[in-house]
């Protein structure tokens, strides 16, 4: 009950949920968290993987795919600073992912759906090379995102992603969809439209580790990027996921319940620069 009442505090906290929003619209995102330690053969930034479900590696990022939603539950990378720099122009070639052994979703789904492709891994967090530039346009690493919002609060937020990878160096990302029953779909694979999405991010550069969390609805936002900041726990519970459990219980206890934007730097002006693509 503790944390029914935490979660609800936060949605109300950040404007996520409706004002008149009713319990049983809250119990439809809540899941217990079960904490269980990862094998440790997963690098540190993959939430636990359970059984049965099958990673999907690809050079720049991994994902575990949904068949039911038709989209990933998950995608994990590692940004350096080294990664923000693109040499690579952005392809916008969308295919299916051929790694998906079931399928991923297709073109189609999306045609005049009036939804984007959303990424989830960024294409500019994927221009250091030609195949990570490719792979990022992967079916498999999108969702159906209101144009408001992939084109501006998602957009802002990934900006501010980059900004933090140039001031910490290193930064492990988390992202996907908030995916539940009862959610409407589109296209001949049904694939469901999130109506929020999350990112969790975690630096290791410094002496002492820091974790951040976001959630934010699937509709445009003239808000700034830190209204929709919250814990790592927060977003566990409402999507399912245990994130980095390759940390020690402690360390990871400390981490994902803090939320202590004073100690990330914000809207620094880095001057990264986008080479042009060699030919």
């Amino acid at each position: 009950m503790l944390k029914y009442a935490l979660l609800l505090l936060v949605f109300w906290a950040v404007g996520l949920f409706p004002q008149r929003a009713e319990k049983a619209e809250l119990k439809g995102f809540y899941k217990e968290i079960t904490k269980k330690q990862q094998p440790s053969y997963y690098p540190m930034e993959f939430p636990y993987v359970n059984e049965g479900e099958e990673v999907v590696s690809h050079t720049g990022f991994s994902l575990v795919y949904s068949e039911d939603h038709e989209q990933a539950k998950w995608v994990a990378y590692k940004l350096t600073e080294e990664r923000t720099v693109s040499v690579i122009k952005r392809s916008d070639k969308f295919v299916p992912d051929p790694k998906v052994l079931t399928g991923s979703a297709e073109n189609g789904d999306y045609r005049r759906s009036g939804y984007d492709k959303g990424h989830l891994a960024p294409a500019a967090d994927m221009g250091y090379s030609t195949i990570t530039m490719k792979e990022c346009f992967y079916l498999s690493n999108m969702s159906p995102q209101n144009p408001s919002f992939n084109r501006g609060i998602w957009k802002k937020l990934e900006e501010q992603i980059r900004e933090w990878a140039v001031i910490y160096k290193s930064l492990l990302i988390v992202t996907g969809p908030v995916l539940k029953e009862g959610l409407k779909t589109i296209g001949k694979n049904k694939v469901s439209v999130p109506e929020y999405f999350y990112k969790v991010i975690l630096d290791t550069s410094m002496r002492e580790m820091k974790g951040l969390g976001f959630l934010i609805p699937n509709k445009g936002s003239k808000q700034s990027v830190t209204n929709y900041i919250v814990s790592i726990d927060s977003v566990e519970w409402i999507t399912g996921l245990d994130f980095f459990p390759s940390l020690p219980d402690t360390l990871e206890e400390k981490i994902e319940g803090m939320i202590e934007i004073s100690k990330w730097k914000l809207e620094e002006r880095t001057g990264i620069k986008r080479k042009k693509e060699k030919k």
